[in-house]
């Protein structure tokens, strides 16, 4: 009896270690550009040639590149993928995505995803792809999804305008946009990214009540405890095109989050601060190091064995600002965990 009780306690533990790993292994990151040019603001864009050098690097290492809704959906239905699983998309659907991405991705028979603006491309703007484009490049299997229907920021209130007005005005934007894109393209994925990367609670409200996956600009891998209604995705171009530290960040593992608690995204507190409390955590305390975008090492405080208080030193500037938070994993050797807290800093009343 006794030994069977020892043989039934170690299959537990293993069958504990097994979810474990499993759980851990359930990561992905997205990675997101703009430009493929050199002509371009280079804080946009990168060249030809660095961009061909990511590709290589995703071929060569063997990485599992697939197509944001394959990536998406298996995440979602709490499906494991694997750890090198990365996703590739553009935002704005500038004209030389066309010209200077598409044939290098499908050079490598890569999948990618475009974010367009629906509004500027039925104007006829010189800048974006013209529908027939992104017909043309959807037949050669490109996602074309919602970046809304002209790039308004889609937090901010018109003035006197009312929560309710807000609200409609903004769900009329997202609805039409999806229209506009299923009758041109001929597909539907429910999926925002948000302008400038910027959200706050009310807009996740309103993608979740829609049905919609909403995606920031914040980086950070992707797993199953990720909330989509802020899906993070690593920059790779300008200063973050450096294949050096990006491979770090594709690298990357998402923590898994029992819950994360702040009070809004967009805030007039100058030293906004949010909480961790972690499921499983595959790394020491000691080494979880955040930082705060222009100012330094935040203030951690631990609440609990869990649950860790993250705030910064100092006050904020108004506009965007970022807390990243990163720990090496216990259990996988080179990889580091990356969560992204992103800020709209606005005026006081």
């Amino acid at each position: 009896m006794i030994r069977c009780t020892q043989v039934m306690k170690k299959l537990h533990n293993l069958v504990l270690l097994v979810g474990f790993v499993s759980a851990t292994a359930q990561s992905a990151t997205i990675l997101q550009y703009h430009h493929v040019s050199e002509k371009l603001p280079p804080v946009t864009s990168v060249s030809a040639d660095t961009f061909k050098s990511h590709l290589e690097y995703l071929k060569t290492g063997n990485y599992n590149v697939i197509a944001l809704d394959k990536f998406i959906g298996q995440l979602r239905a709490g499906k494991p993928l694997p750890i090198n699983t990365v996703a590739i998309t553009f935002d704005d659907g500038y004209d030389n995505n066309i010209e200077a991405a598409a044939p290098l991705l499908e050079a490598y028979n890569f999948p990618y995803t475009i974010f367009v603006n629906p509004q500027l491309i039925d104007e006829g703007q010189s800048y974006v792809m013209t529908w027939d484009e992104l017909r043309a490049l959807s037949k050669r299997g490109a996602l074309i999804a919602n970046h809304s229907a002209k790039h308004d920021y889609l937090h901010l209130r018109k003035s006197g305008e009312s929560e309710a007005q807000w609200k409609a005005r903004v769900k009329k934007d997202l609805t039409w946009s999806q229209q506009r894109i299923a009758t041109e393209v001929g597909h539907d994925y429910p999926y925002i990214a948000y302008p400038y990367g910027e959200f706050d609670n009310s807009v996740q409200s309103l993608v979740k009540e829609l049905g919609l996956v909403g995606i920031g600009q914040h980086s950070g891998a992707v797993g199953v405890t990720t909330d989509f209604t802020r899906v993070p995705r690593f920059p790779a171009s300008g200063i973050y095109s450096n294949l050096k530290t990006l491979q770090v960040k594709i690298k990357s593992l998402p923590f898994t989050i029992d819950k994360l608690s702040y009070e809004n995204s967009v805030t007039s507190n100058r030293t906004p601060s949010f909480a961790i409390s972690f499921k499983d955590m595959d790394f020491y305390q000691n080494q979880l190091a955040c930082f705060v975008s222009g100012v330094g090492r935040a203030n951690l405080t631990w609440n609990s064995k869990t649950t860790v208080q993250v705030t910064s030193p100092k006050d904020l500037p108004e506009g965007r600002s970022r807390y990243n938070c990163t720990a090496p994993s216990k259990t996988h050797k080179g990889h580091f965990y990356w969560f992204s807290q992103p800020w709209v800093i606005q005026a006081g009343n």
